[in-house]
């Protein structure tokens, strides 16, 4: 089979062939059709200190089960994270972490929406929003961003504004019915939001926390960073919560179930739909990750194996 890997920090990526891996007890092998790009992903590859295995979210057909699986069978379609070789013609993946792909979805709609959704999905519930308020999600483009902006709004948000470094993906933002689409660089957001779901940090988060109105909540998911001054925090009563999927995940399993299945519910409904920037064949995947390193996506990018 054919897999994506890289041999030193920063790359390059390059396809090689390599045997087709065996499940292991508990595990799933799926033969996959879809694989997504993410940002940690990329952020890996170009700035971590030795290289890794890429995995992350695909979408697929089971070909072989390990002992003790029981939730899936031989010709099931799934989608689930890889936490080893995911840009592969084949791919384990761990029972846990699969779900059912159901009929009316792609193998593209499932790696689209799953995964980059449910982290959305998880980011918005943090910020316990009240009906009619208002949200600001930045990196509004992005495979995530996309789906929070429509997420507020499918979830009863009175305002949503997409925040982007580039004014050309305006029109893209408001298209996903966002109130308001403004860029970093303003000088400032508009009105104050009551909630801002962040997936930059780093300098972004000043303006982000200053764009909150009095008692606002700031909910950070990404991994870019950053400090909060205490004292901005203190003078508006805001507060600043951070979100990671895996302890959800990992930790309350019924959870993530639930969101997983409203987030296919919105999806049938045609209230969340997700939106995939470019397919790439395997042999493309330095393409793909360029797209994401230069910020250039509106919406997924993916690789059809």
């Amino acid at each position: 089979m054919r897999r994506v890997r890289y041999d030193r920090p920063g790359g390059p990526l390059f396809t090689e062939e390599a045997a087709v891996p065996e499940p292991g007890p508990g595990q799933l092998l799926v033969r996959c059709t879809a694989v997504g790009v993410t940002l940690p992903v990329v952020r890996k590859v170009s700035e971590g200190a030795a290289p890794i295995p890429l995995g992350g979210e695909l979408a697929g057909e089971v070909v072989a089960v390990g002992v003790g699986t029981t939730r899936f069978r031989t010709g099931d379609r799934v989608t689930g994270l890889c936490f080893g070789h995911g840009y592969a013609d084949y791919a384990v993946l761990e029972e846990a972490m699969v779900s059912p792909v159901p009929e009316g979805a792609t193998d593209v709609d499932a790696v689209a929406l799953v995964r980059s959704g449910l982290v959305a999905f998880g980011a918005l519930c943090a910020a316990r929003p009240e009906p009619g308020e208002s949200v600001l999600v930045t990196a509004a483009a992005s495979g995530v961003g996309h789906l929070a902006v429509q997420l507020a709004r499918a979830r009863g948000a009175g305002r949503v504004v997409g925040a982007v470094s580039d004014p050309a993906k305006a029109g893209f933002i408001r298209s996903l019915d966002a109130d308001d689409c403004v860029r970093y660089a303003d000088d400032n957001w508009g009105d104050p939001v009551d909630c801002v779901l962040d997936a930059v940090g780093g300098d972004l988060l000043t303006p982000a926390v200053a764009a909150l109105a009095p008692h606002g909540r700031l909910v950070a998911y990404s991994s870019g960073g950053g400090t909060v001054r205490a004292y901005d925090l203190l003078v508006g009563a805001k507060s600043v919560i951070g979100f990671q999927m895996a302890l959800i995940a990992r930790g309350r399993p019924e959870l993530y179930e639930r969101w997983r299945l409203e987030l296919w519910r919105l999806f049938a409904e045609g209230a969340v739909q997700p939106v995939v920037h470019a397919e790439f064949a395997l042999e493309e995947a330095a393409q793909a990750h360029a797209v994401i390193e230069t910020r250039s996506n509106l919406g997924k990018v993916v690789l059809r194996p």
